[in-house]
């Protein structure tokens, strides 16, 4: 696992820098639509590949789980899962917003057992392995601290997948308990602010597990909150997503049970 913590995060870095260059050329990128706001361009599949070859390569016995390639042949349980997004915050990537980032993760077990998210245009590195602290451009990060809504601005994500009655009286309860609300496009980078305090929390109703496994465990070993996305198939069906500072962890889930219809497990 040490050999695997290391490599994701050079991987992550080779694949950011990768995915940067495309962002510096991407008007001239061919771009496909996948469904309702869902795009997809050369250079999420370049990256994905690049990012599925490097570790076929260093860890062949292990499975692989990306948003563009999908699965391999076999994700059986004891066998290690890679979870990419080579680019999640793809919107923003081709409409010329610095908010996207790669996200790789890995899951044994049953458990996240190390991330990595880079974001080029910052150079920034977040990582984080199961029982080890996370750390942001190889700097210890101390534990959250926020205990009310008014600490700080807290993450929405949102998509196609889910209704407006899905988030909207989340919002509204977030607000009227004296909080602010910020969406950026990429859910990855909002769980990794989250995890450095920048952010004090987030949620979105349904999420894609490449886009925010490593994100969750950054928050965690921030000593903060999170809800069990891999319950009830959330690797492959995907989940609802919660996260915040474990102070303000009884608030955010006393607001999810007051807003959100039939929540999953969060």
């Amino acid at each position: 696992m040490d050999t695997r913590y290391a490599f994701a995060q050079e991987l992550a870095r080779e694949a950011g820098l990768l995915a940067y260059d495309y962002y510096k050329r991407r008007s001239a990128l061919a771009v496909e639509s996948k469904g309702l706001q869902d795009v997809v361009s050369i250079a999420d599949r370049a990256v994905e590949d690049l990012i599925r070859k490097r570790l076929a390569e260093r860890f062949p016995e292990d499975a692989f789980l990306g948003e563009e390639s999908g699965a391999s042949e076999s994700l059986e349980d004891g066998r290690s899962i890679w979870v990419v997004d080579p680019i999640d915050g793809t919107a923003c990537f081709l409409n010329g917003m610095p908010s996207w980032c790669v996200s790789i993760a890995l899951v044994h077990e049953g458990a996240i057992e190390l991330g990595a998210i880079y974001d080029p245009n910052v150079d920034e590195l977040y990582a984080a392995r199961r029982g080890g602290g996370t750390y942001l451009n190889g700097e210890r990060q101390p534990d959250l601290s926020a205990t009310a809504f008014a600490d700080g601005a807290f993450g929405i994500g949102f998509s196609q997948r889910s209704t407006s009655g899905e988030i909207v009286p989340l919002i509204q309860g977030l607000v009227d308990d004296g909080g602010m609300f910020l969406r950026n496009g990429s859910g990855a980078l909002m769980l990794a602010y989250v995890s450095v305090g920048r952010l004090i929390g987030y949620f979105e109703p349904h999420i894609n597990s490449w886009d925010c496994l490593a994100g969750l465990l950054l928050v965690r070993e921030s000593g903060g909150w999170t809800n069990d996305f891999l319950a009830d198939g959330g690797l492959l069906r995907g989940n609802v997503c919660a996260a915040s500072a474990a102070g303000l962890a009884p608030k955010l889930q006393a607001l999810i049970a007051r807003t959100v219809p039939n929540p999953t497990r969060p």
